[in-house]
Order: structure tokens, then sequence, then C-alpha cells
């Protein structure tokens, strides 16, 4: 059996953003049969969740939408992990610039910010460039915790084709 590619979802502390994108992406990589072949997980670039669960509020904006809501700890990535996942999905530039500190220069074409899969947003300008960055919904209420869902969804299936294009590859 070939290993599974393998898909990290980044935020800052691993309770909001990155886990709302694992349990969509699982959900997409399931519906197009690619669940065997695709290894996916979150991780947070700090330590400060260490332990939480899924954010009260995200596990809502996730039930209202239909996915079910898996058991959760919130962790910090490591240098070991960064550098041994096929594909790293950071939610903004500051959690790209937080990852890029310990990938391997020869790892670095596998961090890619999670928006910039979208076709209709513009290419950054730099590296850094958060003009793409995912919505921050921990300081807002339920509004900003339905835009950052939406924005997760809508990226979801251009992440799901390029990782199908990279299994074929």
């Amino acid at each position: 059996m070939t290993k599974p590619y393998t898909v990290m979802t980044v935020c800052t502390g691993n309770i909001c953003r990155s886990p709302m994108a694992e349990v969509i992406l699982s959900a997409a990589f399931a519906e197009a049969g690619l669940s065997s072949a695709v290894s996916l997980d979150s991780t947070g670039v700090s330590d400060e969740e260490f332990g939480h669960p899924i954010d009260p509020r995200a596990q809502k904006v996730l039930r209202e939408r239909g996915y079910s809501v898996p058991r959760h700890s919130a962790r910090q990535i490591t240098p070991d992990e960064a550098a041994q996942t096929d594909l790293l999905l950071p939610m903004t530039a500051a959690h790209k610039r937080a990852l890029m500190r310990f990938v391997p220069p020869s790892h670095a074409a596998a961090v890619r910010l999670y928006r910039s899969f979208d076709p209709a947003l513009r290419v950054p300008s730099s590296p850094y460039d958060d003009s793409i960055d995912l919505v921050d919904p921990w300081y807002g209420g339920p509004q900003e915790f339905n835009v950052a869902i939406d924005q997760i969804e809508e990226v979801a299936p251009f992440i799901v084709d390029y990782v199908r294009e990279q299994l074929r590859g």
C-alpha cells in the first residue's frame, strides 16, 4: 500500500479555523472518493490552546452546515510534522510566516495559503501578502464564523482538485 498524501491545515491555536477546515476538507475528500488516499490533520502555530476542543462557536456553525464534529484536542505543529507533510495549508500570511521559520527550504513549496487555491482571488503580491487571509472569527460572533466557514467551503473543491492532480502525478 502506498503512503497517503498528507495535508495539514494550520491556524493560531487549532480550535477554530484549522479544525473547521479539516472537517470540511475531510468531507470533500470523502465525497471525491479520496479518503483512503489522503491523510488529513490540523494544528496551530501556537500552543496557547493546547488540549482544548474545537471552539463551541465553530462547532455550532459546522453542525448548522451538516458536518459531524469530531473529538478534537488542539495542538501545536512540530518541525518534524511540517517537514513530512505534503501540503501545509496556513490560514493566514502570519501563519505561513511562522511555519516558514522551521520548514526546510527544500520543502517551502509545500506551504500554500489556504485561500491561494481559489482562482477567483488575485495572486498575492508577495509570499506574505495578507490580502487573501481567511477571516479570523475568534473575536467576532456568529457572522464572523459564518464568513469563515463560507471561505473554507468555497476553496475546499479547489484543494481537492489540486491533491487529486498530485496523486496522479
